[in-house]
């Protein structure tokens, strides 16, 4: 089984063609919702492969400390579901929003 990393398709987003039609990625700087939102993709992407490969070594038997490897997919768990429940936060105040009156 291999995940594939969700990096992949979240990049085509930030890409740009220049005058010489070449493809170059935006610095939209570090403060913008935007890169906050990439990189916090980008975290919880990096906790499920490193959980992930905490998982195959420890079914393969390649693992040398058990407590580490237990901890990854731990923090690998934690992360997805703290990203889970931000997206459900920002999905209920989006609607919240939209239910305003004007």
């Amino acid at each position: 089984m291999n995940i594939s990393s969700i990096s992949n398709t979240i990049s085509p987003l930030s890409l740009s063609l220049n005058e010489n039609n070449q493809t170059k990625t935006n610095n939209s700087g570090a403060g913008s919702f935007e890169g906050m939102l990439k990189d916090a993709v980008s975290d919880v992407n990096k906790q499920q492969v490193e959980g992930y490969n905490a998982m195959e070594g420890i079914a393969t038997g390649k693992v040398t400390n058990l407590q580490q490897a237990v901890q990854q997919i731990e923090e690998a768990e934690l992360t997805m579901k703290l990203a889970l429940e931000v997206k459900n936060k920002a999905i209920n105040a989006y609607k919240e929003i939209g239910r305003m009156q004007i």
